[in-house]
């Protein structure tokens, strides 16, 4: 298997979707993955500008997990020193996701555990297909999760219900993460990806300067009270009012037209 092989990239016009392709393994990650994902997400941010900008991206596994994990075999060796490194490249990856310009979709097709959950909630949402199991087992291995889990599924579903997950263990059905707030969405497997391009689809038909900013916005704001979000928000808004694409989307729904964003 080549590098490039274990992330493939499909374009199809302004959506990608990014395949983890290492199913012998469960696609679960280990340094290279790591480093390959940090950098196809950084090629898709660098594609290009206004109209030939991605939009919106899906980022799913082959076979039949989304990321079972991480590389426990390389793992297991690893020195205080090396496991440091190690979560700081997650944590990197996992930040960019959250930091591009557009929305990434999680389409958690089988088991997303570990790592694999970490790297679906730093997705702006997730889908999951119907059999799919989620979780942070590292308990149950005398570790715990170190790409930013314990912090974002707080933020997702709640602090007492992300501390009895991440204390338990415990895995959790794609039904029982829809019941508390960790998966926007299931759906039958063979129909997962086709309703994520659906979503991905309606998004790049949005303004894409004012979909990067409520992005951007919601992101700034977990970390900071509501006033100083709120603010930054409204800033934000303004900012917006020079741009053509504010001006075609507006004069598009006065003349109860279709608008066409170019991303200017």
């Amino acid at each position: 298997m080549t590098e490039t092989d274990l992330v493939l990239v499909e374009r199809t016009g302004t959506i990608a979707t990014l395949t983890i392709n290492r199913p012998t393994k469960l696609n679960a990650l280990n340094a290279h993955l790591v480093a390959e994902l940090a950098r196809a997400f950084e090629a898709l941010a660098a594609a290009g500008d206004g109209e030939d900008a991605v939009r919106a991206a899906i980022l799913t596994g082959a076979g039949k997990a989304f990321v079972a994990g991480a590389d426990i075999g390389e793992m297991a060796e690893m020195t205080p020193v090396a496991a440091k490194r190690f979560a700081d490249a997650g944590q990197r990856l996992c930040h960019r996701i959250e930091a591009l310009p557009f929305p990434v979709i999680a389409a958690v097709n089988g088991f997303a555990l570990g790592g694999g959950s970490e790297l679906a909630l730093a997705c702006d949402f997730i889908y999951a297909a119907e059999g799919a199991k989620l979780g942070l087992p590292e308990v149950t291995l005398g570790v715990m999760p170190g790409f930013g889990g314990t912090q974002r599924l707080l933020r997702r579903v709640g602090a007492a219900r992300a501390r009895e997950l991440v204390f338990t263990g415990d895995m959790v059905t794609a039904e029982q993460a829809l019941a508390i707030g960790l998966v926007n969405a299931v759906h039958p497997a063979a129909e997962l990806l086709s309703r994520a391009k659906d979503t991905a689809l309606k998004i790049a038909s949005r303004g894409p300067l004012a979909v990067a900013a409520a992005k951007r916005v919601m992101l700034h704001g977990e970390g900071v009270d509501l006033a100083s979000a709120c603010e930054h928000e409204a800033q934000a808004f303004a900012g917006l009012f020079g741009s053509e694409d504010q001006r075609e989307g507006m004069k598009a729904f006065l003349a109860k037209t279709k608008p066409t964003f170019v991303g200017r």
